[in-house]
C-alpha cells in the first residue's frame, strides 16, 4: 500500500509540474506578454531619449519595440525550422 501511495504522490507532482510547464509555454508565446514587452520598451527607450535630448523621441522610441515584435514573429518561423530538424 505504501508504495501506491507514493506513487500517485510522485504522479500528482508530476501532473502539477506538467500543469505548470503549459502555462509557462502559453505565457511565453502569448499576445499579452509581448504586447507587455512592446509597451515597456517604448516607455524605457522614450524616458532614455528625453533624458539625452533626442530631437524626435516619440518616433525613435517606435524602433527597438517594433524590432522586437518583428524578431517575435521571425523567431517563431525559425523556431519550427529548427525543431523540424531535431
Amino acid at each position: 500500500m505504501a508504495k501506491q501511495d507514493d506513487l500517485l504522490q510522485r504522479i500528482e507532482a508530476i501532473e502539477r509540474r506538467n500543469e505548470a510547464v503549459t502555462l509557462d509555454k502559453k505565457w511565453e508565446t502569448s499576445w499579452v506578454r509581448r504586447v507587455s514587452i512592446i509597451m515597456f520598451t517604448y516607455i524605457v527607450v522614450l524616458a532614455y531619449l528625453f533624458v539625452i535630448g533626442n530631437e524626435n523621441p516619440w518616433i525613435n522610441a517606435i524602433v527597438p519595440p517594433v524590432g522586437f515584435f518583428l524578431s517575435t514573429l521571425a523567431l517563431g518561423w525559425l523556431r519550427k525550422n529548427w525543431q523540424e530538424q531535431y
